[in-house]
């Protein structure tokens, strides 16, 4: 995939296009439309230096997608994508400030790491998550990536409860096999919350993430700066091709 490449998808009187880019301009807007979303869903400042803008030192290395509404010239989506090759220039990936990530040291292949993932509430469909998630698959394909990592955000915004049920039934249903676990640095507390967890509350990218085959390595991480809890999320891209190849990926010419 070049910075060049578009595709579009008109849903709904609306017309979605996406490119991968490190352009300065379209980099700063997707980072004031992460600033909107997280700052508004989980209700912090995000540490901002520059008021409105979600923005740290990792942008600068990674390759960015971005989902814009042709209609209104506004981006909607972005997500992150921090290859191995770059993450050594800035010292590592940024999940190893939450985790311990020795363990998937020892896997064999080339990894990659989705961050900052986020979409427009009013884009919360089918269509848009798809339509991502196509162009990371493609973006994995073509750059050989073996290994996709990522930390999925979880609000915290009603004192923990909510996130820790939810990491606790990933836990269940997707845990990773035990050699690729991974340690939280900052433990989410243990929270005793009778209530039954309901599957309709985990949050929509994550959903994505575990029906593309993705497992969760282990507990928890509490992001005090987000307010919000991560779980490492482990996707093994050869698993993506063979099962969702034709959905995600073009047909060769």
């Amino acid at each position: 995939m070049t910075a060049q490449t578009v595709r579009t998808q008109p849903r709904r009187g609306r017309n979605l296009k996406i490119s991968l880019t490190r352009s300065p301009d379209q980099v700063e807007a997707a980072q004031r439309l992460r600033y909107r979303v997280f700052s508004e869903e989980y209700g912090s400042d995000l540490g901002a230096t520059v008021p409105g803008l979600d923005a740290d030192a990792y942008d600068a290395v990674c390759d960015h997608l971005i989902v814009t509404d042709e209609d209104t010239g506004e981006p909607v989506a972005t997500t992150r994508i921090l290859h191995q090759q770059s993450a050594a220039a800035i010292g590592g990936f940024y999940s190893a400030g939450e985790f311990d990530l020795a363990a998937l040291g020892q896997l064999s292949g080339t990894m990659a790491e989705l961050g900052r993932t986020c979409v427009h509430p009013d884009y919360r469909n089918g269509g848009t998550i798809t339509l991502l998630w196509a162009a990371i698959a493609e973006y994995l394909t073509e750059r050989q990536v073996d290994y996709l990592i990522g930390c999925a955000s979880i609000s915290m915004a009603d004192g923990g409860g909510r996130a820790w049920r939810i990491a606790q039934h990933l836990q269940q249903q997707y845990l990773s096999a035990p050699e690729c676990r991974v340690t939280p640095l900052r433990p989410l507390p243990h929270l005793t919350h009778p209530e039954t967890h309901k599957t309709e509350d985990i949050p929509a990218l994550i959903r994505a993430y575990m029906r593309l085959g993705a497992k969760v390595c282990g507990e928890p991480c509490w992001d005090p700066e987000f307010r919000c809890a991560d779980v490492l999320v482990l996707l093994e891209v050869s698993n993506l091709a063979g099962r969702y190849s034709r959905h995600f990926l073009r047909k060769p010419a």
